[in-house]
């Protein structure tokens, strides 16, 4: 019941997380009319950040809703074989499936919004990119996790690749090169990777404090 409870959760979340981008764009550029004026951006930055704490709280409240597959995949890499085929056989795909949802929908509510971003650079420069940005967001997230635990925080800051999933779907390029490459092969591996070397620098921290507090006693 509770694995349900979660998968509903990341459904919901992802679904939400796409449509509040959204919903803080229109309220800058239309409600308020302020469109790329400094002014604009500054609400648009401030409400951001709000918006993602906010999506925190929702993750602690539901006991470990998410709307990042990064996360999951973090944790389900970290954990035993159970809890990682839960994460990327199901929690993942519960995550895609809500962002793509929430996509359709947005397009059909607000059509003159199009069809979410696209690369504006070249494919090795952007998985680049967003590898290095994977890596050292999800280092610092396992750093916060050993220093302050249980602190919801620390999931505020990744950018959700699930997100990105949504609007690619919705422009039918969700299966190209550089879909593909850039959004998920790139940040996946420097997910792994930093998972790895935080595994690999942190053990032998804890094993020395553990003789060192050994010898004390």
């Amino acid at each position: 019941m509770a694995a349900i409870s979660l998968l509903v959760s990341d459904f919901i979340i992802s679904f939400m997380w796409v449509w509040s981008g959204t919903l803080i764009k229109i309220f800058v550029y239309k409600i308020l009319g302020l469109g790329h004026e400094p002014s604009g951006e500054v609400i648009q930055c401030v409400l951001s950040i709000i918006n993602m704490f906010f999506f925190a709280f929702l993750g602690k409240i539901t006991e470990g809703g998410a709307y990042n597959p990064l996360n999951v995949l973090a944790s389900a890499i970290s954990g035993n074989f159970s809890s990682f085929l839960f994460g990327v056989g199901a929690r993942i795909p519960s995550q895609v499936i809500g962002s793509i949802t929430g996509v359709k929908l947005i397009i059909e509510t607000f059509p003159e919004i199009g069809l979410g971003p696209r690369l504006n650079i070249d494919i090795h420069r952007g998985a680049l990119t967003e590898g290095f940005l994977a890596f050292a967001i999800v280092i610092i997230s396992l750093g916060l996790a050993t220093k302050i635990p249980g602190s919801f925080f620390m999931k505020t800051w990744i950018s959700s690749v699930s997100k990105v999933m949504g609007w690619a779907y919705a422009r039918g390029d969700h299966i190209t090169k550089e879909h593909v490459l850039v959004y998920w092969l790139a940040p996946i591996e420097a997910t792994l990777l930093a998972v790895w070397i935080f595994r690999l620098l942190v053990r032998p921290m804890k094993e020395e404090k553990a003789n060192t507090k050994s010898k004390s006693e």
